[in-house]
């Protein structure tokens, strides 16, 4: 996110670091920081909890009003206007989304789900983690006006538990960690099917149409090579995203649709790359014979030519996930944490709790995942379709089932298209909070009493 430069005292032809000043160090610390595998999920924690005191304070209006004020975009004639929580929930998700989708396109091609026997523990294991938890959701709530929320409990919020597996260090495999890595990879997806196939209100035709026809405008720009990102981004924002919002479909599928379209493929290979890289690095040598503050022409050609070839020489998709993560995991999930976790508590917390909305995804994802998980694992293992993870036992399987039933931004994001009566959303997110926040402590406590034991065999 941050970048800092340490300058240089030239001596000859010794070039020797500046001490660092008070603000290098700052940054440097930020920086530190921020590129911790832990820090997005405590960042997101952190966000959880100034919306809970924010919406349970004396200022609760000011809180309802900031994210219920209108906001438009555009201009006179021809302008959008929503309350800023939509304009998050809608447009800045679409962002995660295409992360999302950028994710899984990688995963696909070359990842943990490309090929079958990579591919088909975490597949059927996130199908358990799908089916169990929504059936135990809808036990609780069938026939009621909330039983088409039966998605929520069915997704894992992977920077919340990839977090604290990083915390856990060796006491996770690290193959453990890419079978959840490509559970939850499964479990968006799923999500995403979800969202497109059985929370989409109504379908303008015409609409759907144009969407089409960008999202087919991007997958053939694509295969014919077209690696400019301003081509995908204007016609994905103005074109499919738009035609999509006006469509009735969830705006978001947006950016997983769109991701799909972006280029994975280099113009040039990775000898190619070293054999420029060694050819010019050695002419630049060549031409500092002199210490100067400025470039000459030559060198600032040769810089080009290297900063060109790079981009030749990677994948416009990994670039852009890349540079895009930052962005999601410290600006777009927080705002949408900040938005959406603020539940006003009224009345008995008890009663909420044991409320059936609550219950259920309470349940769902604190026994329903952990079980769906373990014995969809179980019986792929047994019937030899698939194999444990390297160094993977049956004790790091259900820690990941533990793990995998926190469902935080996805389920979250699942209550708001689900239920449109303030009173269940509220109780929804309650149980969402509790859940979450009961599967990371038992999951963590789980992996910390299991090693704890084996050193002591």
């Amino acid at each position: 996110m941050f970048h800092s430069i340490r300058p240089l005292v030239v001596d000859g032809n010794n070039s020797l670091p500046m001490q660092t000043s008070p603000a290098d160090r700052f940054i440097q610390f930020i920086n530190q920081g921020f590129s911790k595998p832990y820090a997005k999920g405590l960042v997101l924690l952190v966000m959880v909890v100034i919306a809970l005191v924010w919406a349970n304070s004396p200022f609760y209006e000011s809180y309802d009003h900031f994210f219920h004020r209108p906001f438009s975009i555009g201009f006179e004639g021809f302008d959008l206007t929503e309350p800023v929580h939509i304009w998050i929930n809608d447009g800045l998700m679409a962002i995660f989304f295409f992360s999302v989708g950028l994710e899984i396109k990688r995963e696909v091609l070359q990842g943990e789900l490309s090929s079958f026997r990579k591919a088909i523990l975490p597949v059927v294991a996130a199908l358990g983690g799908m089916l169990i938890p929504a059936l135990i959701f809808l036990a609780f709530n069938y026939g009621t006006e909330a039983q088409k929320a039966w998605g929520i409990p069915m997704a894992t919020d992977i920077a919340f538990a990839l977090g604290l597996i990083t915390l856990l260090g060796t006491f996770v495999p690290s193959k453990s960690k890419t079978f959840l890595t490509a559970l939850a990879t499964v479990d968006d997806l799923e999500a995403i099917l979800v969202i497109a196939f059985f929370l989409t209100p109504f379908i303008d035709v015409q609409s759907l149409i144009a969407a089409s026809i960008y999202l087919g405008a991007m997958a053939i720009a694509n295969y014919a090579g077209v690696r400019n990102m301003w081509f995908y981004l204007i016609v994905g924002i103005l074109g499919l995203w738009l035609a999509l919002l006006l469509s009735g479909i969830h705006a978001t599928l947006a950016g997983v649709l769109g991701a799909f379209t972006i280029p994975a493929t280099r113009k040039i290979t990775e000898k190619e790359y070293q054999d420029h890289l060694r050819e010019w690095t050695a002419d630049f040598d060549t031409t500092c014979a002199a210490p100067q503050s400025l470039l000459s022409h030559h060198q600032e050609d040769i810089i080009s030519k290297i900063i060109i070839e790079s981009k030749r020489a990677g994948t416009p998709l990994q670039r852009i996930e890349r540079k895009l993560s930052p962005l999601v995991n410290f600006l777009v999930l927080p705002l949408f944490a900040l938005a959406n976790a603020g539940v006003r508590i009224e009345g008995d917390i008890m009663e909420m709790l044991l409320h059936p909305v609550s219950l259920g995804i309470i349940c769902g994802l604190l026994i329903g995942k952990v079980l769906g998980v373990s014995l969809f694992t179980y019986l792929s293992y047994k019937s030899k379709i698939a194999v444990l993870p390297q160094g993977a036992g049956w004790n790091q399987i259900v820690g990941m089932g533990l793990f995998a039933g926190i469902g935080f931004t996805m389920s979250l994001f699942i209550a708001e298209l689900a239920l449109e009566d303030e009173a269940l959303l509220a109780k929804a997110k309650v149980g969402i909070l509790v859940a979450s926040f009961l599967a990371a402590v038992i999951g963590y406590l789980w992996f910390i009493i299991f090693k704890k034991k084996q050193n002591v065999q």
